[in-house]
């Protein structure tokens, strides 16, 4: 037996709509892993991840100034 247009127009759109929360979900947490991944410089004192050297030695200066310089941010221009 035919469904009416209609009723099958919403089975499509829920069809739809839950396939696209899907493709969503997956995306988001792809994203949360590139992030995470390109956190790749992490602070000596406090354990903070950071994406580049620049942040890190603006880091560094501004939460632990007594603390001598990381050998590998001395050439990093902030």
């Amino acid at each position: 037996m035919a469904q009416p247009r209609g009723q099958q127009k919403i089975q499509s759109q829920q069809k739809n709509a839950k396939k696209q929360a899907g493709q969503k979900k997956k995306q988001g947490h792809d994203q949360k892993a590139a992030a995470k991944a390109a956190l790749i410089y992490t602070c000596t004192v406090c354990r903070t991840q950071m994406p580049d050297p620049k942040t890190f030695k603006q880091h560094f200066e501004s939460k632990h100034p007594k603390t001598p310089l990381p050998p590998e941010l001395a050439d990093v221009q902030a």
